[in-house]
């Protein structure tokens, strides 16, 4: 187990990789191509055997990595920990092009449960992949700007003078538009300003045809505190997870019984329902072809390893909050540092029972880690993450838990650096199981 600041340097450098997800995705597909894992395309036939470790990526922004184990899926199951890749943010519009007062804008759409005031004041970037033209096809492009770009100007207290005492309300159809130019300047629309920031022997700009881009924040992550036990970062909420659930994967000992599974999908702010989202068939279409390789092809064949499997949700969990000790249920508060949190809800936003519940605590105890639990409160609605999507869908035993944070969808989010190795240590005993 590595110690609790270089497993938070390297989830620093892994959120610092990732400002989108779909360089999240390919920052994962390069660390496990760097450990001897080979790269599959779900339009290929695949040839699979017991000790094969590959991974599988659908739409730049999901991706499947599995190591089939030596024993019999009928008797030793599946272990599977599932995580997602995108976070709340705010994404430009395919007509982007807005301007008033003298300068020019960029249109764009609030993604998830995003903390809209966070993202006032801050140099931001652009990152994201592009859709180009390619002879007589289309290819697709990543884009990672982070430098100084825009702002979303706030509104000065003397022509608000009611903010600090009656709340900021923003219109996010009026309010959040980023300022990038003066209408004098040479760059007078979106497609100049990508022009400036795109490499232009790479990618000529009259070629692009499509887009899917976001802002960013240009600051990097960063240890905060006198010891480094904090974590300042954007994206903690998933990425942290994400890293845990590699980095477990591909230290896991040689050789299991069981098939091991790291799934990462995106959309899980939006409601998971997409092609690569948790709620999509990609994990049921990969979890079929894997055991066809093991030669079981009968329709009951994924069911029935189902029921020898285990699933650990991974996503972040809401640490007490110091100054709003309210927000919480009294007897389920955890704290920053203190270890993974088992989520639970009776409503089945989060799919932990008793069963799962201790399975997870035997895990953390073997590994040495202490556990939290989080329960909102009843007056309080609940959120969800991928695992009720999952455990549904494949019928699958699943716990819900995740890593104590603050700031949650914020533009800038924070944690603590001892809990990063603590998720990686209980998922690492997992996928030894």
């Amino acid at each position: 187990m590595p110690s609790a600041l270089d497993a938070a340097r390297d989830l620093i450098r892994t959120i610092d990789a990732s400002p989108t997800p779909f360089h999240a995705v390919l920052d994962t597909e390069l660390a496990l191509s760097a450990k001897g894992w080979v790269g599959l395309r779900e339009e290929d036939a695949w040839s699979l055997e017991p000790g094969t470790r590959a991974f599988v990526k659908r739409g730049d922004s999901s991706i499947v990595a599995f190591e089939i184990g030596n024993g019999d899926p009928m008797a030793h199951g599946m272990r599977l920990v599932c995580s997602h890749t995108d976070s709340p943010n705010l994404r430009v519009k395919p007509n982007p092009d807005l301007g008033g007062a003298g300068t020019s804008q960029i249109a764009v759409e609030p993604y998830g449960g995003v903390l809209l005031h966070t993202w006032l004041d801050r140099d931001l970037g652009l990152a994201g992949r592009l859709v180009v033209r390619d002879g007589s096809g289309f290819s697709t492009r990543f884009v990672d700007a982070r430098r100084a770009l825009l702002r979303i100007p706030s509104l000065a207290i003397h022509l608000n003078r009611g903010v600090n005492t009656e709340g900021l309300l923003l219109n996010p159809q009026k309010h959040l538009p980023p300022v990038y130019a003066l209408t004098t300047s040479a760059v007078k629309d979106f497609r100049a300003l990508l022009a400036c920031v795109i490499e232009p022997d790479a990618i000529d700009i009259d070629s692009v045809v499509a887009w899917d881009l976001m802002l960013v924040d240009v600051q990097p992550s960063s240890l905060l505190g006198a010891s480094g036990e904090l974590i300042s970062a954007p994206r903690l909420d998933n990425l942290a997870s994400c890293h845990a659930s590699v980095q477990a994967l591909l230290g896991a000992p040689d050789s299991p019984s069981a098939t091991r599974v790291a799934a990462l999908f995106d959309h899980e702010e939006v409601g998971s329902r997409s092609t690569r989202g948790a709620a999509g068939s990609f994990l049921r279409d990969v979890l079929t072809r894997v055991l066809a390789a093991s030669g079981h092809v009968s329709v009951d064949a994924l069911p029935r390893v189902m029921a020898k499997s285990f699933l650990v949700s991974a996503d972040m969990a809401h640490a007490l909050h110091p100054n709003h000790p309210d927000r919480h249920e009294p007897g389920h508060a955890p704290i920053l540092g203190a270890g993974p949190v088992v989520k639970s809800n009776v409503n089945q936003s989060y799919a932990t029972d008793a069963e799962t519940w201790a399975m997870f605590e035997s895990l953390a105890g073997a590994a040495g880690v202490p556990t939290q639990r989080f329960v909102t409160r009843s007056d309080i609605g609940c959120g969800s993450t991928v695992g009720p999507y999952v455990s549904a869908s494949l019928g699958v035993r699943t716990v819900d838990v995740g890593l104590p944070m603050l700031s949650m969808h914020s533009c800038r989010e924070l944690g603590a650096s001892a809990d990063i190795g603590a998720m990686i240590a209980v998922l690492t005993k997992f996928f030894d199981g």
